[in-house]
């Protein structure tokens, strides 16, 4: 299968499109999104030259599940699933942060901590943390979204001083997002796997607070295996992660982390299929379910015609 990189779509109602890192929206009506989860696939803020077959439709199934199993959590966004790569949901007023929340100490945070940061988002971090060490209770460390390069760490303090959020709502969402990744964590559990640190994203529609976009992907999560957790981390080894971790691993490896000069290393068409295995195994273990490729003879086609039909039969 040839990767979706890039759509151009038409459909009826449709008043702009959004061209995003991953996902193209479109607006249809100033009432409904219509996203298309691409094949492209980003790291360190940047999107990579080439796609990733089928990782748009891991994706968009995996946030489809675990939207209905949070849904008596908080409203969310998602409408309908028309077609295995798409989601159309409702249009709200997004708030300007990502509530980010971690039950280990990896990734981001780990950099930050080695480097000899103890605070994060005005979270203050014990002494003597190892890498991938659980903390002692999830800590929430937010972004903020930017439209365009990085998002940048911001503390709860910053974002009700500077009137992002207010402090009720904030309070809210923080509330919202310990529910949720609790939720994940227990579903995960289920499946052998931890559920290390996620994001979320809401919105806001008539005055209710919505959850939005895509949920405890490979995209924007980080799993473990449980069963090798506890005998990795006392010998100091890497955990074996189900993210996306191992392309940005990939990248460094090969001399890129999105600095200026850096030249994204070449992308072979087996180093494409391999992260696509990755993506099919990480589906498969996060959902119990056996991955099935949709129909991949012209994918934009068959996309088209499923949003379509499903805008016609709305009338």
């Amino acid at each position: 299968m040839k990767a979706v990189t890039r759509t151009e779509f038409s459909f009826e109602g449709q008043k702009s499109v959004y061209h995003g890192k991953v996902r193209d929206v479109y607006n249809i009506d100033d009432e409904l999104l219509v996203m298309v989860v691409s094949d492209r696939i980003s790291a360190f803020d940047v999107i990579l030259p080439e796609g990733i077959p089928f990782k748009g439709q891991v994706l968009n199934q995996i946030a489809a599940q675990f939207l209905d199993a949070t849904q008596d959590i908080v409203k969310n966004w998602k409408v309908a699933t028309p077609d295995p790569m798409v989601t159309v949901g409702v249009k709200c007023e997004p708030y300007e942060v990502e509530m980010v929340i971690r039950g280990y100490l990896t990734g981001h945070a780990w950099r930050e901590y080695r480097d000899g940061k103890r605070t994060l988002c005005g979270v203050t971090l014990p002494e003597g943390m190892k890498e991938n060490q659980k903390f002692p209770e999830p800590i929430i460390t937010p972004t903020t979204k930017a439209k365009e390069g990085h998002d940048e760490d911001i503390s709860k303090e910053e974002i009700i001083a500077q009137g992002i959020v207010s402090k009720e709502e904030y309070e809210q969402l923080e509330a919202y997002t310990r529910a949720i990744y609790q939720r994940g964590s227990e579903i995960a559990a289920k499946m052998g796997l931890i559920l290390v640190d996620t994001k979320y994203e809401f919105g806001k529609k008539d005055g209710e607070i919505i959850l939005m976009d895509e949920i405890h992907t490979p995209d924007s999560s980080r799993y473990f295996y449980a069963k090798d957790y506890e005998a990795d981390f006392a010998a100091g080894k890497a955990q074996k992660q189900l993210s996306k971790e191992f392309v940005r691993q990939w990248l460094i490896e090969n001399g890129f982390q999105g600095k200026d000069g850096q030249q994204v290393p070449y992308m072979s068409e087996e180093y494409c299929n391999s992260v696509t295995d990755r993506y099919i195994e990480l589906y498969e273990q996060v959902t119990g379910k056996k991955f099935e490729k949709a129909e991949s003879e012209d994918v934009l086609a068959r996309i088209e015609k499923n949003v379509s039909d499903y805008l016609a039969s709305r009338k």
